[in-house]
């Protein structure tokens, strides 16, 4: 039977090139690839987890507030309830089907080759759409692709939107235009406080790939864990395949 995916895109880090942040010089763009069935699943995981720690589905998780404790997860200084709430969310995130497609963006490199003038989200965008593509080249029960991406703001989003357009219109050096628009049914931007899961687990394993690219040597737990998810080759690898480093 046949059936929608989903690629939820969203990023780790500031896309300009004009300045560059020492303690965080890359820029992630991460899509979660998974479909309705998978999507379904992750949305009671999700939902139960926000349930039995809030008492309610309306909390977002957002990477950035659980690692500092902050907002909703104020409760976490509690050591009890952290070590029940990681553990809790490890094993969605692990038990959940999803494969992982991100370009990350070395920034100092990426301008030295490049030339400060180049966009870092239409080479991410165009890899991780390429990607997505060829990945659902291996499901047979491919009914169409919905990409969704957080909202960032009006400016930023308009820019967005015409690469995409741009890549629907005229197709990428390996995919031409006619095979995307035989696929890509949707390309939306939601809100944070839509609450779109799908979003919520591309932000909570955007960071980990990150502080990877940055500092590879770094011990990151985290992306240990999800290695197994990024889409790989019929060998096991995916530099190049879930994950592309420019340059």
């Amino acid at each position: 039977m046949k059936q929608d995916y989903f690629l939820f895109l969203d990023e780790s880090g500031d896309h300009g090139l004009n300045k560059i942040d020492p303690t965080f010089p890359a820029f992630i763009l991460c899509g979660v690839m998974m479909s309705q069935t998978e999507y379904d699943l992750l949305n009671v995981g999700f939902d139960a987890i926000k349930n039995k720690f809030w008492n309610s589905g309306n909390v977002i998780f957002h990477s950035r507030d659980i690692r500092k404790w902050q907002k909703e997860f104020s409760i976490l200084i509690d050591p009890t309830t952290r070590q029940e709430f990681y553990q809790a969310l490890e094993t969605n995130v692990n038990q959940a089907n999803y494969a992982i497609i991100a370009s990350a963006i070395r920034k100092a490199s990426f301008i030295k080759k490049y030339g400060v003038l180049s966009d870092v989200y239409a080479v991410s965008l165009s890899f991780v759409i390429e990607r997505a593509i060829f990945y659902l080249d291996g499901k047979p029960d491919v009914a169409g692709l919905n990409i969704v991406i957080e909202k960032r703001g009006k400016k930023e989003d308009a820019q967005l939107l015409r690469y995409f357009n741009k890549l629907y219109d005229s197709g990428t050096s390996f995919v031409n235009s006619v095979r995307i628009k035989s696929i890509v049914k949707s390309f939306d931007f939601k809100d944070k406080k839509d609450n779109e899961n799908g979003l919520q687990l591309s932000d909570l394993t955007a960071y980990p790939i990150a502080t990877h690219i940055i500092d590879p040597q770094r011990a990151n737990p985290a992306f240990d864990l999800l290695e197994r998810k990024f889409y790989s080759s019929r060998s096991g690898n995916y530099q190049g395949y879930g994950l592309k480093i420019f340059p």
